[in-house]
């Protein structure tokens, strides 16, 4: 038990890269929207007559690199290639070597432990082994 609990510890950062790789889609696509909404307000700026502003706001932020030389989908690319593509790789290499491939081993075995079954000890509804063995 002690491979596969050590072998889940890499599967848990994984998850946790995973939940930050969320987070920065989320920020991608947050910047995106508001660039949209700054070229509205640019749009808005000039139409109540202050051109000045608006060509400063458009000059200074519309399109700005968030990053220096990166918009966030290239910081998203470097991300994936260089950090995000190796941890995967080597989570996988880990399963494979400690647990011949499979994945939630831990989480397996909780459930197994947890399940409940009735007198005869088949599981009640819904806590089947397997979606092939019932609810």
């Amino acid at each position: 038990m002690a491979s596969v609990d050590a072998a889940s510890k890499v599967t848990e950062a994984l998850e946790t890269v995973e939940r930050a790789r969320g987070h920065l889609y989320e920020w991608h696509q947050l910047i995106g929207s508001a660039n949209d909404k700054l070229n509205v307000a640019v749009r808005a700026l000039r139409s109540t007559g202050h051109t000045e502003l608006a060509d400063a706001v458009e000059r200074n932020l519309v399109g700005r690199n968030v990053l220096p030389g990166r918009w966030t989908f290239q910081a998203i690319e470097e991300f994936d290639e260089g950090y995000y593509e190796p941890f995967r790789n080597n989570e996988e290499h880990v399963r494979q070597i400690m647990l011949g491939g499979r994945r939630h081993v831990y989480e397996a075995a909780m459930k197994e432990a947890a399940r409940s079954v009735d007198e005869s000890g088949a599981p009640l509804p819904w806590h089947a082994a397997t979606p092939e063995s019932g609810t």
